[in-house]
C-alpha cells in the first residue's frame, strides 16, 4: 500500500503514522485556505458581494443596514458624492484630485465647506477593508494602515485613513483591540506614567533576532542593514526569503501587544533569550508588511507619519460618526460642529487623563460629547502641564498684559515634578512627559509624607512644581548641572548625595475637587493655607505682584542673584488665569535675563552628527550637527552645527560618550542636506542659546512650512539636558512659530 504522505514527500522515508499525520495536516491546511474564499484575500476580512456589480462601481459598493448585526460601514456612491460636491469640479470620472482637495480645504475659511470636502475626501476614497465582528483583528490589518499612511504625505488624508480604521473598529465590537491599535500606533504599550514598559532594542539583539528567526547570518542581516538604514526592511526583506512548508496561523493584534508588553518587562540574566525566543516566534508568522513594523516597533521608531496629535483628532473623528451610526437622529451624518467640538472635547480630557484605555472606555459609556465632564483629574494620573510662551523683553511683558492683574515668579532652574498625593497615602511624583520619577527622589517622598501628616484636613492633593539641587549648608540653589548628576535609577536614601528641595507653585487638585477653572490668585491662597513649608526641603515660589518695568527688572535681577533662570509672569486673576493643561499658553510667559536678546528662550535640540576636531581639538569632535524633532513625521530635521560654548573638558566627555553610538550612515528618520564626518545614534539633547533664527537652504527644520530650512545663528551650547530624551527636543512648529514671532516684531 502506498503512504499518502509518500504522494507529498517523495524523498523523505517516513513511518505509516507520521505520513498520515503530515497528509492529514495537509489536507487541513488547504481546506482551510480554500474555504477562505474572499477572506483569503485580505487575510482577515469577510465581505458581502452586492448581486450585480458592473465594473465601474465595485470600489463605490453601497451597502445598506438591514439589522444591529451587519457590520458594514455605511458607503455612498460616486453620484451622491458628485451631488455633495456641487460645482467645484473635484471629482472626474475616476478618481479625486486630492491634492487640489487638500488644497481647497486649507483654504477655505467655511467650516462646513471644509468638513464636507474632509468628508467627501473620507468616504470617496477608503479601501480601508471591512473588519469581521466575532474574530480577532489580523495584524496585518494594522500594518496596511501603517504602510498607507507612511506612503501619504497629505495630513488630512492620513486623519481620514485613520479615523475610518478606527470607526471600523468600533463597528466591529473590537473595543480592547482599539486600545492597543492606539499605543501601538504611537509606538507604545501603554500610558506614560507606567514603568517598564518601553520598547527601544538595541540593534544588536534585534540583529541577532531576524539571523535566528529567518536563518540568515548576522554577517549577511548587518550588511544588508548597511544598504538599507532600516531594520524593518532588512526583517521583512530577511522573512519573504525563508522557505516555509506549511501556512502559519496569521498574527492578531492582541498577540503582538501581548507578546511586546512580555518583552518590554522581561528583565534578569536570562531576558535577552525570552527576548528574542517572542520575536522568533512573531517573526516567523510575519507576512507582507508585518515582519517590517514589527521590527519597527521593537526598536521604538515607527516613522509612519502620524503623531501622538493626529491620533486625537482621528478617533474623535471616529467616535462622533461612530455615535451618529447608532443614534436615530441624523444617522450617519456628522455636522462640522459637533466635529470640531469633539475633537476639542478628547484633547481636553486626555489632557487631563492620558489614558487610552480610561478615554475609550468612559466615551463608550457616556459619550465623546461628555468626555471632558467625566475624565478630570484623578490622584495617581498625571496630567499633562501648562507651559510657557517665551518673551524677549519686559515692555512686551506689559504690552502683553496691559491692564490686566498678572504676577512674577522666580523660573527655577531645575525639572518640573507634578507631586501627587493619594486617598491611601501613596505619594507620586511625576516629571513635565508624565514619568514616573518616585523610585528617583526617594528623599521627597518621605519629605511630602511628612507634610501631608502634618496638614489634617488634606485627603488627596496635586501640585505643580520644581525640583532644584540643594546646598543645605548655605541654604542656597544649585545649578542644574548638579542636580543631573544625581542618579536616576535604583536611588536608596541613604546613598544620596545631591539634595534636593521642591518649590510649590500652584495646585491642581485639592480633596478630590479640580481647581483648575479658578483664577490663579484663587489656587495660589489655597495652596499657602492648605499645604505647610519646610525649610530647604519644600518651599513655595517666590511671587511678586508688579505692574512697572523697574520692579520687574528689580525682581528679574534678584532671581538671578539667587540662582534662577529668570522670571514666570502669570495672568494673575480673569478666565485667563485658569489652569491649561498641555498647552503652551500666551497667559503664561518666561523672561530669562540671558536670553533677552535672542530668540526668547533656549532651544534643545538633539545631536545627530560629529565633526573631527582640528588644531587644540584634534582627537575629539569639535563640533555637533543638531536636529528639532518633528512630531507628525517622527523625524529629525537638521537646524545647525554648533562649536562654541564647549570646555576642552566637555569636548572629551562628549567624544567618550558619543562614540560608541556612531553609525556607518544616516538614519532614514534624519532630514538633511550636508553631512557632518560621523553620523549618531540619536541619543543626547543639547540646551543651545542662539542670536537668531533664519532661513536656510542647507538646514531643514520646519522645510514643510516655508520650502527652505529654518537654522540657528550663532548657536551656543548652554548644558546637556539629561531629562529629555531626543524625542522630546524642540519641535519642527516650535522653531517655525519662534521664527514668525522674530520675523513680526
Amino acid at each position: 500500500m502506498i503512504h499518502c504522505g509518500s504522494l507529498l514527500f517523495p524523498n523523505l522515508h517516513l513511518s505509516r503514522n507520521l505520513s498520515r499525520k503530515l497528509f492529514s495536516r495537509s489536507v487541513s491546511y488547504y481546506n482551510s485556505f480554500i474555504m477562505s474564499g474572499q477572506q483569503s484575500l485580505n487575510r482577515f476580512f469577510s465581505v458581502k458581494k452586492p448581486e450585480s456589480v458592473n465594473s465601474t462601481s465595485k470600489k463605490l459598493m453601497s451597502h445598506k443596514r438591514t439589522s444591529e448585526t451587519d457590520y458594514f460601514p455605511l458607503k455612498r456612491t460616486k453620484n451622491s458624492i458628485t451631488a455633495e460636491c456641487g460645482d467645484l469640479n473635484l471629482l472626474d470620472s475616476k478618481k479625486v484630485d486630492y491634492s487640489e482637495l487638500e488644497n481647497k480645504i486649507v483654504d477655505s475659511k467655511n467650516l462646513v465647506e471644509a468638513e464636507s470636502l474632509l468628508e467627501l475626501e473620507s468616504r470617496y476614497h477608503s479601501d480601508t477593508p471591512v473588519l469581521p465582528q466575532s474574530q480577532e483583528i489580523f495584524y496585518s490589518s494594522l500594518t496596511n494602515i501603517f504602510e498607507r499612511l507612511e506612503q501619504e504625505p497629505a495630513r488630512l488624508k492620513n486623519l481620514a485613513i485613520a479615523s475610518e480604521f478606527f470607526l471600523q473598529i468600533l463597528q466591529s465590537n473590537h473595543k480592547r483591540t482599539l486600545v492597543e491599535v492606539i499605543y501601538l500606533m504611537i509606538n507604545r504599550l501603554g500610558p506614560d506614567y507606567e514603568l517598564d514598559l518601553e520598547l527601544g532594542l538595541g540593534e544588536t539583539l534585534l540583529v541577532k533576532a531576524i539571523a535566528e528567526g529567518t536563518g540568515r547570518t548576522p554577517q549577511k542581516i548587518r550588511s544588508e542593514l548597511h544598504k538599507l538604514g532600516d531594520i524593518g526592511l532588512v526583517a521583512q526583506n530577511s522573512r519573504s526569503r525563508q522557505p516555509t512548508m506549511f501556512k502559519s496561523k496569521p498574527l492578531t493584534i492582541h498577540t503582538v501587544f501581548e507578546n511586546l508588553t512580555k518583552i518590554a518587562k522581561s528583565s534578569g540574566n536570562a531576558s535577552q533569550a525570552r527576548k528574542i525566543g517572542l520575536i522568533n516566534q512573531m517573526l516567523t508568522t510575519c507576512e507582507g508588511t508585518e515582519a517590517k513594523f514589527l521590527m519597527r516597533s521593537l526598536e521604538g521608531k515607527l516613522r509612519i507619519n502620524f503623531g501622538e496629535k493626529s491620533v486625537l483628532v482621528a478617533l474623535s473623528k471616529a467616535f462622533c460618526e461612530y455615535e451618529h451610526e447608532l443614534s436615530d437622529k441624523n444617522k450617519g451624518h456628522v455636522s462640522p460642529q459637533e466635529l470640531v467640538d469633539a475633537e476639542e472635547a478628547t484633547k481636553k480630557a486626555f489632557s487631563q487623563i492620558p489614558n487610552y484605555e480610561i478615554i475609550v472606555g468612559e466615551a463608550l459609556k457616556y459619550g465623546i460629547s461628555n468626555l471632558a465632564t467625566h475624565c478630570t483629574l484623578k490622584p495617581g494620573i498625571p496630567l499633562k502641564p501648562m507651559l510657557a510662551k517665551p518673551t524677549k523683553s519686559i515692555t512686551e511683558v506689559l504690552d502683553h498684559f496691559h491692564g490686566q492683574e498678572f504676577t512674577c515668579e522666580y523660573k527655577y532652574d531645575g525639572e518640573r515634578a507634578q507631586l501627587h498625593v493619594q486617598q491611601d497615602g501613596t505619594v507620586k511624583i511625576y516629571s513635565r512627559n508624565s514619568e514616573d520619577m518616585s523610585q528617583r527622589y526617594p528623599d521627597l517622598i518621605d519629605v511630602v509624607s511628612q507634610i501631608k501628616s502634618q496638614c489634617s484636613g488634606v485627603s488627596t492633593l496635586i501640585l505643580d512644581c520644581e525640583c532644584v539641587a540643594w546646598d543645605s549648608e548655605k541654604g542656597k540653589i544649585l545649578p542644574f548641572q548638579v542636580l543631573s548628576t544625581r542618579k536616576r535609577k535604583d536611588v536608596n536614601a541613604e546613598d544620596i548625595k545631591v539634595q534636593v528641595c521642591l518649590f510649590a507653585f500652584d495646585i491642581l487638585l485639592l480633596n478630590g475637587e479640580s481647581l483648575l477653572e479658578l483664577p490663579l490668585k484663587e489656587r495660589r491662597k489655597i495652596l499657602h493655607e492648605n499645604v505647610r513649608p519646610i525649610e530647604g526641603k519644600f518651599q513655595f515660589a517666590e511671587a511678586m505682584d508688579a505692574d512697572n518695568v523697574a520692579e520687574i527688572q528689580h525682581f528679574l535681577d534678584q532671581s538671578v542673584k539667587d540662582s534662577c533662570e529668570g522670571l514666570m509672569v502669570k495672568m494673575l486673576d480673569g478666565d485667563k488665569s485658569h489652569y491649561e493643561p498641555s498647552k503652551r499658553s500666551v497667559n503664561w510667559l518666561k523672561l530669562k535675563k540671558d536670553y533677552l536678546e535672542g530668540v526668547g528662550d533656549s532651544l534643545d535640540l538633539a545631536v545627530v552628527g560629529g565633526y573631527i576636531g582640528k588644531g587644540k581639538r584634534t582627537g575629539w569632535y569639535g563640533g555637533f550637527l543638531l536636529a528639532c524633532y518633528n512630531e507628525d513625521s517622527g523625524e529629525y530635521e537638521t537646524c545647525c552645527k554648533i562649536g562654541t560654548g564647549f570646555s576642552e573638558e566637555m569636548l572629551q566627555t562628549l567624544s567618550a560618550t558619543l562614540k560608541p553610538t556612531v553609525i556607518k550612515q544616516p538614519k532614514p528618520f534624519y532630514v538633511y542636506d550636508a553631512s557632518p564626518d560621523v553620523w549618531f545614534e540619536p541619543t543626547l539633547v543639547f540646551e543651545v542659546l542662539t542670536a537668531d533664527l533664519s532661513l536656510s537652504p542647507v538646514y531643514k527644520a520646519g522645510i514643510n512650512f516655508f520650502g527652505k530650512g529654518v537654522s540657528l545663528r550663532f548657536p551656543r551650547f548652554i548644558r546637556i539636558r539629561n531629562d529629555k530624551s531626543p524625542e522630546q527636543a524642540t519641535s519642527s512648529d516650535q522653531i517655525v512659530e519662534l521664527y514668525q514671532k522674530q520675523a513680526h516684531v
